[in-house]
């Protein structure tokens, strides 16, 4: 643990602001009365305030909305402390000119710091860099001061900082130079789905990624499993389960969970099944029409019937006509294992057979990262006979191309941390790239693609500087890709 700090006092603000703190939202408070850098102290959420104007054009409204959701109320006698903060700057600003910039990257209106500005005749900008307590601590109410004295003295460590080293430094030289907003839309659909991320998974995880694209946050994402796609762990369990029902006489059932938890795969990897061809004896189980076609069987039980692939040209041509069906790749799907005589009929007819646990590999990576399959490339590992060997291929490579990623955006976050400089270019960062214990060899041209991937606003790991050409082009660090 990292040597331990002694607190004496609290520095009071109103709740909101102490919010905003904790989300990294803000890196700034506006005391009453000019702070002393270096100092230290408990942060003390206020349920009072000493603005003239009301919280409602006090702050901005979209932010407002956000903190009367998640602010904890506080009671008559006792407030909770979760976090301290250290006072890294303090700037005074008396005149109105820059209280635009200024609002614009933080919570409170123009108008609200106007009110402050002409109430206080100075704005106190203190820079804080705030750590959460280890425990949160109760004390009683104390509304007469800005310093409040603590009842005992507090123990604090820099273990936990809301904001790394690296990013509160990006956030205090954007600040003292008022250099606006590069993502202003982004902040936009953080404050709109803010809400929404208090009770959705899937919109939590969102808030998360933007807020650490946004510099809010610095925390790493390690994605929560999502309720949603518990089902996913049921495919293979579905599968043994229809052997188990096959010794006892009753596999009608477990076949049809089987068949409907295949399909439930198959969407959610991106084919779209067609119910056109559905309708119990004589039906397809299964054609998906895009990207491409696909004719499926899926055929639950210890061992893939002799007559399964026959099964599937009868009812294929009859559905779909001749030239269609042939043009359509053909899968069989089961938890058992295909006779010689399938494997032979596979080979002759291209059909290929995959086993359910291989199915639910596919779906869980899927699942990890969800842009990581490419179907178009993956329909190249959709060989004649038994293909289990060839989708974990598939999916080994996908992984080998995700953690070459993963180490490029780890590259370029640790050498500009270690050079002190905010961006660098390809060749320098190629450079570095054989140094860092590199997964595998790639090329300058190389590297600049994956760069440029990186950098793209529908991945947002990387920023870049356009150069004049592809060799003066400049990247910098956004967010970690983790590798679950």
């Amino acid at each position: 643990m990292s040597n331990l700090i002694l607190l004496n006092t609290a520095l009071s603000l109103p709740s909101p602001d102490v919010e905003a703190l904790l989300q990294g939202r803000i890196i700034i408070a506006l005391p009453q009365t000019f702070i002393q850098p270096g100092r230290s102290f408990a942060l003390y959420p206020s349920a009072t305030s000493i603005n003239v104007l009301p919280d409602e054009k006090y702050y901005k409204s979209n932010f407002l909305t956000i903190t009367q959701k998640v602010i904890p109320p506080i009671s008559s006698e006792t407030v909770w402390i979760q976090s301290w903060g250290k006072c890294e700057l303090c700037q005074i600003v008396n005149h109105s000119e820059s209280l635009k910039a200024l609002s614009q990257l933080n919570i409170w209106t123009t108008k609200g710091l106007q009110e402050i500005l002409l109430q206080r005749k100075h704005i106190f900008l203190a820079y804080l860099r705030v750590y959460l307590l280890s425990e949160p601590i109760e004390i009683s109410v104390n509304p007469q001061s800005q310093f409040i004295g603590l009842p005992d003295p507090l123990k604090v460590s820099v273990d936990l900082p809301v904001l790394n080293d690296r990013t509160f430094a990006q956030r205090k030289h954007q600040l003292e130079k008022l250099e606006p907003s590069m993502h202003p839309e982004l902040e936009e659909l953080q404050s709109a789905i803010a809400s929404l991320a208090i009770s959705q998974p899937a919109a939590k995880q969102l808030d998360e990624e933007i807020k650490v694209f946004l510099g809010w946050s610095s925390d790493k994402l390690i994605k929560q499993p999502d309720p949603n796609l518990a089902w996913i762990n049921d495919i293979a369990k579905l599968g043994d389960r229809s052997i188990e029902l096959e010794e006892k006489k009753s596999n009608y059932q477990a076949g049809t969970d089987f068949e409907n938890i295949a399909r439930q795969s198959l969407e959610f990897l991106g084919f779209k099944v067609e119910n056109a061809y559905k309708g119990g004896a004589g039906g397809l189980d299964l054609f998906c029409s895009k990207p491409y076609p696909i004719v499926c069987e899926c055929k639950a039980g210890r061992l893939i019937p002799s007559g399964t692939v026959e099964e599937l040209i009868k009812l294929g041509g009859m559905h779909l006509g001749a030239d269609q069906f042939f043009d359509s790749a053909k899968l069989v799907i089961g938890p058992g294992n295909p006779s010689t005589d399938i494997l032979k009929a596979a080979q002759k007819w291209k059909v290929s057979i995959i086993n359910a646990m291989t199915l639910q590999k596919l779906v869980e990576f899927k699942a990890k990262y969800p842009g990581a399959i490419n179907l178009v490339e993956l329909q190249q590992y959709l060989e004649p006979g038994q293909i289990d060997y060839r989708i974990n291929e598939y999916i080994d490579k996908a992984e080998k191309e995700i953690k070459l990623r993963s180490h490029i955006i780890h590259l370029v976050k640790n050498y500009l941390e270690n050079s002190g400089i905010e961006s660098a270019g390809v060749e320098a960062l190629h450079g570095a790239y054989f140094g860092s214990h590199p997964p595998q060899p790639i090329k300058t041209a190389e590297m600049h693609e994956i760069l440029i991937e990186l950098s793209s606003p529908l991945t947002g790991y990387l920023g870049r500087i356009k150069g004049s050409d592809w060799k003066s082009d400049r990247f910098y660090f956004l967010r970690d890709l983790p590798i679950n």
